[in-house]
C-alpha cells in the first residue's frame, strides 16, 4: 500500500480538508479521494490528491 494525501481548499486558499490515506495504486487513490470529497460535499472545491513521493494523482481547480 502507498500513502497519499488529499487536500481541499476554499476560494481564498484556506484548507477545508487535509488528510492522508493508503491505496494500492494511483487509480484507487483517485477514486478514494473523490469519494471522500463527495462525502464532505467538496467535489466542486479546488482539491488535489498527491503521492507521498510527490506525484500528482488528481487536481481540480
Amino acid at each position: 500500500m502507498k500513502k497519499y494525501f488529499l487536500t481541499a481548499f476554499d476560494k481564498e486558499g484556506s484548507n477545508l480538508l487535509n488528510e492522508s490515506f493508503e491505496a494500492s495504486n494511483d487509480g484507487e487513490a483517485k477514486q478514494l479521494g473523490e469519494k471522500r470529497l463527495a462525502e464532505e460535499k467538496l467535489l466542486e472545491s479546488p482539491s488535489r490528491v498527491v503521492r507521498e513521493s510527490g506525484g500528482l494523482v488528481h487536481f481540480h481547480s
